[in-house]
């Protein structure tokens, strides 16, 4: 069973910096591509990013693109998103995600199989 552990959250000001990570364990993590998601209280889940199980795409929502990087280390079996330019609209829970690896990179929370528990990011103006 695939398990999934963040790290990382924390409270940082506007124009700040953090760097996510999740810990991956309980199947090949190279075979699988990985998303990160957010959800703010009362809303639903947002994509934030994904990338390809072998590191050879990755894709963003529009509201961060420019802004955070989403990268992995298949030695290490650990996923990043390094968080730049912080802005208060970015405060929410931070997920990780899982999915047996496909043609496409998804970006819907259906697309995904395993999640982990997330990791709480606050942003203060």
């Amino acid at each position: 069973q695939v398990r999934l552990v963040e790290s990382g959250g924390g409270l940082v000001q506007a124009g700040g910096s953090l760097r996510l990570s999740c810990a991956f364990s309980g199947r090949t993590f190279s075979n699988y591509d990985m998303g990160w998601f957010r959800q703010a209280p009362g809303k639903d889940r947002e994509f934030v990013a994904a990338v390809h199980w072998a590191g050879l795409t990755t894709t963003y929502a529009d509201s961060v693109k420019g802004r955070f990087t989403i990268s992995r280390d298949n030695a290490k079996n650990i996923l990043s998103l390094q968080m730049n330019s912080l802005k208060p609209e970015d405060a929410a829970n931070y997920l990780c995600s899982a999915r047996l690896f496909g043609q496409q990179l998804s970006s819907v929370p259906d697309g995904y199989d395993y999640w982990g528990q997330g990791t709480q990011v606050t942003v203060s103006s």
